[in-house]
C-alpha cells in the first residue's frame, strides 16, 4: 500500500530498474533467479495489501491463536482483567490470579505499532485504570462478554503472526540499504 509520494516514486524508480536488470540478466546464462515481472510484483503488493485490509479490518472475526490456558488451582472462574503482564521471556502472559497464558510465539512481537507490539499495546490498554482528576474509573470488562478480552488477545495474535507472513513473502523492491531503512514499516523483519 503506497502511503506517500516518496513511496510512489520509490516504487516506480525500482519497476523502472527492472527491465534494465532483466536484459542484463536474459544475456548472462548463469543468472540464479528470474526477476519478477513489474506487473507480478505489483499484483503481490496489491494481493498482500488487500489481505491485511481484511484481516485488520475484520481483526474480531479472526481465530484466536491456539494458547495454552492455565488456570491456578484453587482459585475462582474469572476471566477479569486488571492488569495483564507478559513474563521476562514474553512466551506468557499472566492474564489475572487465575489465568495465564503460555504458548505465544516470538513472531508476535515482530509486528509493531510504533515503539511497541500489537500485543504489548492490547495489554497496555486493557486494563482497568482510574484517571486522577476526575476520578472516573475505565474498565474494559464487558459483563456481557466476559471472555471478549481472552478472545482479543489470541486474534491480535492471530494477525500479528498473519501480518508479519504476508510482509515477509512480498517480493524485494531493489531499494539500496539507504532507502529500505527510511522507507521501512513499522514491522521490522531483518
Amino acid at each position: 500500500m503506497l502511503t506517500s509520494s516518496n513511496d510512489g516514486v520509490r516504487v516506480g524508480a525500482s519497476v523502472e530498474e527492472r527491465p534494465f536488470r532483466a536484459a542484463s540478466e536474459q544475456e548472462d546464462s548463469r543468472a540464479l533467479a528470474p526477476v519478477p515481472s513489474d506487473l507480478d510484483v505489483f499484483h503481490a503488493f496489491v494481493s498482500a495489501g488487500q489481505r491485511l485490509a481484511e484481516i485488520h479490518v475484520h481483526y474480531e472475526q479472526q481465530p484466536e491463536y491456539p494458547l495454552t490456558k492455565t488456570e491456578k488451582p484453587g482459585e475462582k472462574l474469572d476471566y477479569r482483567v486488571t492488569k495483564m503482564r507478559l513474563s521476562k521471556d514474553k512466551t506468557s502472559l499472566i492474564y489475572n490470579q487465575f489465568l495465564t497464558l503460555s504458548g505465544i510465539p516470538p513472531d508476535t512481537y515482530e509486528y509493531r505499532l510504533g515503539n511497541r507490539s500489537a500485543l504489548e499495546w492490547v495489554i497496555d490498554q486493557y486494563q482497568v485504570s482510574t484517571d486522577k482528576r476526575s476520578g472516573i474509573t475505565n474498565d474494559p470488562n464487558r459483563e456481557d462478554a466476559p471472555q471478549y478480552i481472552l478472545r482479543l488477545i489470541g486474534q491480535v495474535i492471530t494477525v500479528s503472526l498473519e501480518a508479519v507472513r504476508i510482509v515477509r513473502s512480498l517480493p524485494p523492491l531493489g531499494l539500496s540499504p539507504e532507502e529500505k531503512s527510511s522507507t521501512s514499516p513499522a514491522v521490522n523483519l531483518n
